[in-house]
């Protein structure tokens, strides 16, 4: 009877619990942001934990943030909850809430996260920040949060940034294309985009927020810029409140200092920042030598070898301010400042012989100083209006106003003039010179944006600019003769240019977002009108108009909260500059004449890409592959020809030299893959690198066709210390780039740092030191063409160390407001003033 009882009591609690478990139980969804407390940024993979307020050691979910430092998930049940965020480095976040019956969700809003550092006898917690993160469309590095921003240019944190290259003679590439935009603060600089190298190796970068590689910018951008877009996003306009800081460097290469703060008074707030560098290089050697293959009468080996020195400085300054007319309604202005200038002397001994004899023709020596200044100064103004109905929809009206005048002043004196009978004609060209020259481009560009949410899924994006811009170019060139008397005006050999382009653009873009994909199409048409005049000099004056319809697709699949894939599109298309425009023949070196082609074409560029990014606090890695291909290339030709077909040149005398110029001949192909790997092997060990892999066939005029393959790699390792020090080693090497007429020189490069900070990281001290245990670097490039085979080689030094300091004052509690539209002038091909050799 026991037995039968007990068997029956089982059962009705078998039935009592099964039905229990059957009854609907509610769930909730919680939801909300986690943002860095100071630059507002997104907390990505932070971690996440829901306990029961009654039970906290019993987690219910466990769960990280986004990429933005968003989270969203499903928890089960009802009554009071505790909510607790961590994140390696940071102060936890712990917050109560309440789940009442039929509640569905759970919205937390925007939750700050802020750093922390506490010790635990001699162990010091500390954080290892994502330094890289992707979007569909770019790639933006942190360089605000690398410790070698503290003593480093904006150079040489470049050589960091996926998808840059920046080999040993500082000359830069995006994508693997020496042609592209730079950006700061969202907004194009002209002076920027065409001295890229001389600019930003004099830019400290711990003035610098973070660097965005902008790799498909769609069709709201300018259709010009083969590789993309560098966007410097500086500190002055991302700090916020009362802040200032002060900052101070010395090397043995030079010294610099800089400020910049951010002050807000009710609904106004003004941003400013200034930085002044000054740069002494050491002196530097060069040399090689030039053999005829094709031999004539008139033909000569050569023979070179120099020496040069110089000094330069630099200043950059900005002011951003913002007025809030309302919620609803935001005005804001800007200016800025960039440039610096030059100061060089050198001299070169040249010996010319006889081909396959060796015996001597001539010889002579020239020494040269010159002088050479660039700035850029442009003010905007932007007026925003949101709408209240429709959240994110957004009008834009924009102007902008730039100007970047450029100088030239050198001097060529020639010595030790011998040579034979034959080539007397032919050294009697060698006249001293004063060359001086001046550019100035000035455009004024008015802009309307408007975006407008359909759903939540769908976005438009439409707009119009018109730029009006002119370029101007005077070049005058004075002689002296061999008595050593007055200089005098050499008009023939002068030349004074003015280049009207004036361009119409409108365009319109569709974005998707749909669970785990985002995709953007566009599509942009450009008129561009242009009317060149030559005002003295030779050159006939024209009118040409272009009609561009540039296509963009992008497409991206979020694998995981922490992974995603995506692939692109686009067509890009390059106007010659001015540079590459000039007709102006320079033959100071009477064996080396080269100038501009004011006829070549656009260029249209076509690439197709397919990424892959996982970003996790251990482990980021992000890989593109890359193909693109360009079938009418802007690219440098040099033939060995008889100087009398050189249309223009004074005194010819039928002797061959290297003439130098552009055309539109360049057939491109080339298939890349970069890689950026970042590896936190501990709380306080960071190992990273960043290296480039690129095939390239290039065929151009005349037979003229090159092929190989090319590696940059950058890595290094950061760690940090108890009591805030960090040591950084880096190292980077590169192999021959590929050029359509040779190959570039390869590289090995390798720096230290050490850092410290004080005051609760308002001081900090760095010293550092670079290709420190040899001073000299020797680096050999080549160059072939018809007739002639050229090898040159480079001696100079890279060696550098010194100490930087900086320091930050006041509180933060307010941010410049910027229109989130604004106006973006990229169409303009750079080149010639940085050195650029064109290779892709």
């Amino acid at each position: 009877m026991k037995i039968k009882s007990f068997l029956l009591l089982v059962m009705l609690l078998s039935s009592f619990l099964g039905a229990a478990q059957n009854a609907p139980v509610s769930s909730f969804q919680v939801k909300g942001i986690v943002l860095d407390s100071l630059t507002k940024e997104g907390e990505p993979y932070a971690t996440i934990k829901v306990v029961r307020k009654s039970k906290p050691d019993q987690a219910l979910k466990m769960f990280v943030t986004n990429l933005q430092g968003k989270f969203s998930e499903k928890i089960t049940g009802t009554g009071e909850f505790i909510i607790t965020i961590t994140s390696v480095g940071r102060k936890s976040i712990i917050k109560p809430f309440t789940v009442n019956s039929g509640d569905k969700s759970v919205d937390l809003g925007t939750l700050y996260i802020a750093d922390a550092a506490h010790e635990l006898g001699t162990v010091e917690v500390v954080a290892q920040k994502p330094l890289v993160k992707a979007d569909v469309d770019k790639i933006e590095y942190n360089v605000q949060d690398d410790p070698d921003s503290k003593s480093n240019s904006v150079l040489e944190m470049l050589r960091k940034v996926p998808l840059v290259t920046v080999d040993g003679e500082d000359n830069i590439k995006v994508n693997g294309s020496s042609s592209f935009k730079v950006y700061v603060n969202g907004k194009p600089n002209n002076m920027m985009s065409n001295n890229p190298t001389e600019v930003l190796k004099s830019m400290p970068a711990n003035s610098i927020k973070h660097i965005e590689v902008i790799t498909n910018p769609g069709a709201k951008y300018d259709a010009e810029g083969v590789g993309g877009i560098l966007n410097i996003v500086t500190m002055g306009s991302g700090l916020e409140g009362y802040t200032v800081t002060i900052s101070g460097n010395v090397s043995n290469r030079g010294a610099g200092g800089g400020a910049f703060g951010t002050v807000k008074k009710g609904k106004l707030t003004v941003s400013g920042r200034y930085n002044y560098n000054y740069n002494d290089n050491p002196e530097s050697y060069s040399g090689g030598n030039r053999r005829t293959t094709t031999v004539t009468s008139n033909s000569s080996d050569l023979d070179y070898e120099g020496v040069s020195k110089g000094h330069g400085s630099f200043q950059s300054g900005s002011m951003e301010a913002s007025y809030e007319i309302d919620t609803l309604r935001l005005l804001s202005a800007s200016f800025g400042l960039w440039g610096g200038g030059n100061n060089g002397n050198g001299g070169t001994d040249y010996i010319a012989t006889q081909p396959g004899h060796g015996s001597q023709l001539y010889r002579y020596s020239m020494n040269s100083n010159n002088k050479s200044s660039w700035y850029s100064i442009d003010g905007g103004i932007d007026y925003q209006r949101s709408f209240k109905r429709v959240k994110d929809r957004m009008l834009t009206l924009s102007y902008k106003i730039n100007t970047s005048p450029q100088s030239s002043d050198g001097y060529s004196y020639y010595s030790d003039v011998n040579g034979t009978t034959d080539w007397l004609d032919y050294l009697h060209r060698l006249q001293n010179q004063h060359n001086d020259g001046s550019q100035n481009t000035t455009e004024n560009t008015f802009q309307v944006d408007y975006t407008t949410p359909i759903s939540k899924m769908h976005t438009i994006e439409t707009g119009a600019k018109y730029i009006l811009r002119s370029n101007t170019s005077e070049n005058d060139r004075y002689l002296q003769d061999n008595t050593g008397g007055d200089y005098t005006f050499d008009e023939k050999h002068s030349s004074h240019y003015k280049h009207l382009n004036n361009i119409l653009a409108g365009y319109f873009s569709y974005s998707l977002k749909f669970k785990k994909f985002t995709g953007k199409a566009g599509v942009r048409y450009e008129h561009t009108m242009q009317d060149v005049k030559y005002l003295l000099g030779n050159g006939d004056n024209f009118k040409k108009n272009f009609d561009d319809v540039v296509p963009s697709v992008s497409a991206g699949w979020k694998i995981t909260d922490m992974s995603n894939i995506r692939l692109s599109y686009d067509m890009r298309i390059y106007r010659p500059g001015i540079w590459y425009l000039n007709p102006y023949l320079d033959d100071s070196n009477p064996s080396n004449i080269s100038q501009g082609n004011s006829k070549l074409d656009t260029e249209k560029n076509h690439s197709f890409g397919l990424s892959y990014s996982n970003f996790t606090q251990k482990l980021s890695v992000n890989l593109s592959l890359r193909y693109s291909f360009t079938n009418n290339s802007v690219e440098q030709v040099s033939t060995m020809i008889q100087d009398d077909k050189i249309p223009g040149l004074s005194n010819p005398t039928g002797k061959e030299v290297l003439y130098s110029t552009y055309e539109n001949i360049g057939k491109s192909k080339n298939t890349s893959l970069n890689g950026y790997i970042n590896w936190n092997m501990t709380s306080s060990t960071r190992i990273y690198s960043n290296f480039y892999g690129n095939y390239t066939y290039m065929k151009g005029a005349n037979g003229l066709k090159n092929d190989g393959w090319s590696l940059f790699a950058y890595g290094g390792v950061q760690q940090t210390l108890p009591k805030d020090w960090r040591v950084s080693l880096n190292v980077y090497t590169q192999t021959p780039w590929i050029m359509l007429q040779g190959r570039g020189s390869s590289f090995l490069d390798y720096s230290m740092s050490v850092n410290k900070s004080f005051l609760d990281k308002r001081l900090t001290l760095s010293a550092f030191a670079g290709n420190f245990f040899k001073k000299y670097m020797h680096n050999t490039s080549t160059l072939e063409g018809i007739g002639f085979n050229q090898e040159s080689w480079n001696k100079y030094s890279r060696q550098r160390f010194g100490v930087s300091i900086s320091y930050r004052l006041g509180e933060l509690k307010a941010s410049v407001k910027k229109a989130e539209r604004s106006i973006s002038n990229d169409d303009v091909k750079s080149g010639g003033g940085s050195g650029d050799n064109k290779g892709e």
